[in-house]
C-alpha cells in the first residue's frame, strides 16, 4: 500500500530510505516508533514481503538528519540493510511532478506466467511512457494445482493520452504470448462494481442452445453455420435468428427439457457467481437465446434477473417464431440499463460479459465490458478481453487475490 502527500517544505531535504532484511514481527513498528520521535514529513511509503524478506521504502522530507543515524544504528542491531539516499533537486522535483500522473492497472493472466510475458508488457509500458509502481501476485503457486503463477497485477503511472495506444498494442500481444492482458484506469469504481450481466450461450454455458435444438431436429449443420456467421458479426442478428428459428419448426417441446438438463456450464462460472454474490453483487442473464434455458440457469445458479427470447409453442411443437420483442444487441443494452436502474446502480458499477457481436452494445456501456472467449471482431471492439482461463478469471480484473475466490 502507498500513502501519498504532494505538500512538502523543501526539495533540498528529501531522502529516499530503503530497508531490507529478514521479516519478523515488530520490524515496521520499531522503525516507525523511531520516526515518530523526529516527526519527518512523509511523502511516500511502500512495503512488500517476499519469501520472508521485507522491503521497506520511505520518501521523507527531513528537518533533522539525526533520524538517519538513529535508523542506521537500529538496522545494524536488527541485522537489516539500510540504504539512505538524498535526492537531488531535479530528482525531487521530478518525483513531485509525477504525483499528478494517472494510475492504471495492467492485469496479466496466463496458464503459466513467464519471464518473457513480464518482459514484453514491461517494455511495452515503458515505450509508451508508463512507469511501473507496483507488481502484485493475484494467482500463484499457493492456489494453483500446477504450481504456476496465473496472474500478476501491475500498477502503472502515466498519461491518459497514451492509454489507448498502449491498450491496443497490449491486445495485439495476447496471441503471441498466450496470455490475456487487460489495462484499466484505476478509479474508485474498480472495487465498487455491484451488478454483473452475462450473455448465456458460449459465455455462461459452453454451447449455443439453438445449435443443440437444431441437432435434436436434424438440421444441426445448417443452423450452426448461420450461428457462426452471426457471432462473427457477418449477419444481422435478427435476420439470422429468423432464418435459424424457421428450421426448428415442428420440434417437439419435450426436447427443451432434455437439453436444459445437459447444458455444460462454462469453466469457472459457478465459482465466479458464488464469489460475487458473497461480495453483494446482483446478477443477470441477458441473452439472445431463449427464456426456457435462461430461467433454468437462473434457478440453478441463483441469478437475480433473466431476459431472453420467448419461443412460441403451439400444440406441443415449436412454431419457428418467437413472441414479443427480439433480444438483439440494442435490446441487450436497453435491458442492461433497465436492470441497473432497478437495482439502483450506475452503469459505471456494471460488469457485462459476452462473446458475440450482438453483445458489443451492452459491453460498450458497462463500466467494465469483457469479451469472453470471443470472436476476433468482438475481441478488438470490446473494452477488455479474456480467453485463456475460465470465467472466474474475471475476478482478477477486480483485483481479487485467488485466496478470496469462493470454493
Amino acid at each position: 500500500m502507498t500513502i501519498r502527500s504532494t505538500s512538502y517544505t523543501s526539495v533540498d531535504n528529501i531522502f529516499l530510505i530503503s530497508i531490507t532484511g529478514q521479516n519478523q514481527p515488530g520490524v515496521v513498528a520499531s522503525i516507525t516508533t523511531i520516526m515518530a520521535r523526529y516527526a519527518p514529513q512523509i511523502l511516500d511509503v511502500a512495503q512488500s514481503v517476499i519469501h520472508d524478506t521485507i522491503h521497506w521504502c520511505m520518501l521523507l522530507c527531513l528537518d533533522d538528519r539525526a533520524l538517519l543515524d538513529t535508523l542506521e544504528d537500529h538496522c545494524q542491531q536488527c541485522d537489516l540493510a539500510f540504504y539512505p539516499q538524498q535526492l537531488s533537486t531535479a530528482e525531487a522535483e521530478h518525483w513531485l511532478s509525477e504525483q499528478v500522473s494517472r494510475r492504471f492497472i495492467l492485469t496479466l493472466i496466463s496458464p503459466a506466467v513467464t519471464a518473457e510475458q513480464i518482459s514484453a508488457v514491461s517494455n511495452m509500458s515503458m515505450r509508451h511512457g508508463f512507469s511501473i509502481e507496483h507488481i502484485a501476485t493475484l494467482g500463484g503457486p499457493r492456489y494453483q494445482r500446477n504450481g504456476h503463477l496465473s496472474c500478476l497485477e501491475f500498477t502503472l503511472a502515466g498519461s491518459t493520452t497514451h492509454y489507448r495506444a498502449l491498450q491496443a498494442e497490449l491486445r495485439e500481444l495476447t496471441t503471441e504470448l498466450n496470455a490475456d492482458i487487460a489495462l484499466q484506469s484505476l478509479t474508485a469504481y474498480r472495487s465498487n462494481r455491484r451488478l454483473i450481466v452475462f450473455d448465456m450461450d458460449s459465455t455462461l454455458i459452453e454451447a449455443e442452445v439453438i445449435d443443440l435444438l437444431a441437432q435434436a431436429h436434424g438440421v444441426g449443420p445448417r443452423v450452426a453455420a448461420i450461428t457462426e456467421q452471426a457471432m462473427r458479426g457477418e449477419l444481422d442478428f435478427n435476420q439470422s435468428l429468423t432464418q435459424r428459428l424457421a428450421m426448428l419448426k415442428g420440434l417437439d417441446e419435450s426436447a427443451l427439457a432434455e437439453i436444459a438438463l445437459q447444458l455444460p456450464l462454462m469453466a469457472g462460472a459457478e465459482r465466479l457467481i458464488k464469489t460475487l454474490k458473497s461480495f453483494g453483487y446482483r446478477t443477470a442473464i441477458i441473452s439472445g437465446g431463449f427464456t426456457y434455458f435462461a430461467r433454468h440457469l437462473q434457478t440453478m445458479l441463483g441469478i437475480d434477473h433473466a431476459y431472453a427470447n420467448e419461443l412460441e409453442i403451439v400444440a406441443g411443437q415449436l412454431t419457428g417464431r418467437v413472441l414479443g420483442t427480439v433480444v438483439d444487441g440494442q435490446r441487450k443494452a436497453e435491458l442492461l440499463r433497465q436492470i441497473a436502474a432497478a437495482e439502483g446502480v450506475s452503469l459505471a458499477q456494471v460488469i457485462a460479459v459476452g462473446d458475440g457481436a450482438n453483445d458489443l452494445p451492452m459491453l460498450s456501456i458497462a463500466g467494465l465490458g469483457i469479451a469472453f472467449r470471443a470472436k476476433p471482431l468482438v475481441q478488438r471492439e470490446a473494452p477488455q478481453a479474456i480467453s485463456t482461463l475460465g470465467l472466474d478469471s474475471i475476478l482478477y480484473l477486480l483485483g481479487c487475490n485467488e485466496s478470496e475466490f469462493d470454493e
